[in-house]
């Protein structure tokens, strides 16, 4: 009687775990179904045109040969500045938050965080133009770099407050007790121990900031020829995707294609360097 009422129970639990997980995997679908369905539709109309001639020359009027070698150039300067400038800043920022004393700073510092994650860029374009482009006198590249990096400091500190939390009080107790100062507590025992997971809240601020348009519109507001000059304005992939989706060439909004899927393998080639290292570190 006893092995009859086990049996049955046990039954219905398989039932219901079978239910709960179709269940479960048929929201997974429809949550990751729009993902491939955008990033399928980038590679259908940018591929075809993806080729050298794409990366090694600039960009050129319409009907002439082209591509976006100075834009992908100043891409790549812009947002190396800005994780020059934000990555220090949005790592202090998060140990402050993290293992700082309690008081109304650290509530303040976290509450400011949270509030610059959820602002528009469009208005951090505005800020860094009226604080940096005005009183430079022009657009430049580097202004654009400020811009992106006010976008990036905020989900660094966060990533990072998350990432040091993971981490045993018992690793801190440790370290105090063999006479390290908390500073050195901080940069040598916790931050190495959670630099996994601070990497990859790096590589999501960078992401994000990769195919931002807005901020750039008002600060780095593009270049049609070569340049590496920061001080001066800039190309950049996400300004010409802008400029030539709204075209009426067809030649061009090939272009703003190709240079979307280029954006796109470029994040997810990042995302992946990031959890290879997060992974090796783990080990």
């Amino acid at each position: 009687m006893a092995q009859g009422i086990k049996a049955k129970h046990l039954g219905l639990r398989k039932v219901k775990n079978g239910i709960f997980l179709t269940v479960t995997g048929t929201l997974l679908l429809i949550a990751i179904l729009p993902l491939f369905l955008i990033v399928g539709y980038v590679i259908q109309q940018g591929l075809p045109d993806l080729n050298m001639q794409f990366f090694t020359l600039p960009t050129g009027p319409t009907g002439m040969p082209g591509g976006m070698g100075n834009a992908i150039l100043g891409s790549l300067e812009i947002i190396a500045v800005a994780a020059f400038i934000s990555l220090p800043l949005g790592i202090g920022a998060g140990i402050y938050i993290s293992e700082g004393r309690v008081g109304w700073i650290k509530s303040a510092s976290r509450f400011a965080a949270d509030v610059l994650s959820g602002v528009p860029s469009i208005v951090v374009g505005l800020l860094a133009y009226a604080l940096v482009v005005r009183p430079m006198g022009g657009f430049s590249g580097f202004s654009g770099s400020v811009a992106l990096a006010i976008l990036m400091i905020p989900i660094i500190a966060r990533s990072t407050e998350q990432a040091l939390r993971t981490v045993p009080a018992s690793l801190r107790e440790g370290a105090l007790a063999l006479g390290a100062r908390r500073t050195q507590v901080w940069l040598k025992f916790v931050l190495p121990s959670a630099s996994g997971a601070v990497i990859t809240g790096f590589i999501l601020a960078f992401s994000r900031a990769l195919g931002e348009t807005a901020p750039l519109l008002f600060t780095a507001f593009g270049n049609e020829f070569w340049s590496t000059n920061m001080m001066q304005p800039l190309a950049a992939v996400p300004l010409q995707i802008f400029v030539y989706a709204l075209s009426p060439y067809s030649d061009w909004q090939k272009e703003a294609w190709t240079g979307a899927l280029v954006l796109v393998l470029f994040a997810l080639f990042t995302n992946l360097i990031s959890r290879a290292a997060g992974r090796r570190r783990f080990r």
